[in-house]
């Protein structure tokens, strides 16, 4: 079975990490995924520490706004 692609869109910096100790580090930087649905329930979906997509309370988060060039080396660099 091939490998999904996970689209992301943008990037976030961890604020707080309690009860997440082991997937998250505060003060860094996780691309976000594409995920309405969490975005409905206050959760937002990032690439954390396992590699993985997974869903986190998004006021564990902040959104940042990075330029394009930015943006392209970090993923390309992931």
């Amino acid at each position: 079975m091939p490998a999904r692609r996970t689209r992301t869109r943008g990037f976030a910096v961890c604020v707080r990490n309690a009860g997440f100790l082991a997937s998250l580090e505060v003060r860094k930087l996780y691309p976000v995924v594409d995920d309405p649905d969490a975005e409905m329930h206050d959760l937002i979906r990032v690439i954390d520490e396992s590699g993985e997509d997974h869903v986190y309370p998004a006021r564990l988060f902040q959104k940042v706004t990075l330029p394009s060039q930015l943006q392209r080396a970090l993923r390309l660099g992931s």
